[in-house]
């Protein structure tokens, strides 16, 4: 067994959730008056948490403001957008495996919320797949390595015995800080080169490879 912990990111490396998040934020960005934003910039700041993401995307905004951008996102990605999210093909049975060696442990280090990824857990019933979870409002948003130093604890797994997956550099800046290894998928939002800089020790282009380099 390559590692005793596999902890994922959920938008982008699990699940195909860009293009919803981007049609949200751009809804709210309007709806707070704050105008248009691209695709890519908003792309960009996918695995931030939502305050984070919004003060890198809107420099300078005043906290009413960001506040109602905040709320209006919630709105659109709960209730008033309809854009499909599904799991990458491959992903549910690769979890799958992963969870048929007793002694492995899975768990999400996220920027969404809380209620959000239990939302998200329960429409999709994935929520038994993972033995813990954080997001970033109950600790700290990536690339600060908070929600995975409390994984560790929580899980009682050493840094060594661990491996952080992500499709952005966030992710994998998050597990570097820690000395985590830590794995680039690149059919998420960040350039493989993008990527590359973080130095993961291994690279994935497709879901199945991602799966059997763990079997391994």
């Amino acid at each position: 067994m390559r590692y005793r912990l596999v902890i994922f990111d959920w938008d982008g490396t699990l699940m195909d959730s860009a293009a919803r998040i981007v049609a949200c934020m751009q809804a709210a960005s309007r709806d707070a008056g704050w105008g248009e934003l691209t695709d890519d910039a908003i792309r960009d700041i996918i695995g931030l948490g939502l305050p984070e993401a919004i003060d890198k995307l809107c420099p300078g905004i005043d906290p009413e403001r960001s506040e109602l951008l905040r709320s209006r996102y919630s709105f659109h990605f709960v209730q008033g957008d309809t854009t499909p999210m599904r799991f990458f093909p491959g992903v549910e049975a690769g979890v799958a495996g992963l969870r048929g060696i007793s002694e492995r442990r899975l768990a999400v280090a996220t920027g969404k919320s809380r209620r959000g990824l239990d939302r998200i857990f329960r429409e999709s019933g994935s929520g038994d797949w993972f033995h813990a979870s954080r997001t970033a409002d109950e600790t700290r948003s990536k690339p600060h390595p908070q929600m995975l130093e409390e994984l560790l604890i929580e899980l009682g797994v050493d840094v060594e015995e661990a491996v952080m997956i992500g499709d952005t550099e966030y992710d994998l800046e998050m597990a570097r800080a820690l000395g985590m290894d830590r794995i680039a998928v690149t059919w998420g939002v960040h350039a493989p080169e993008r990527l590359a800089a973080s130095r993961p020790v291994f690279t994935a282009e497709a879901v199945p490879e991602l799966f059997d380099w763990l079997n391994r």
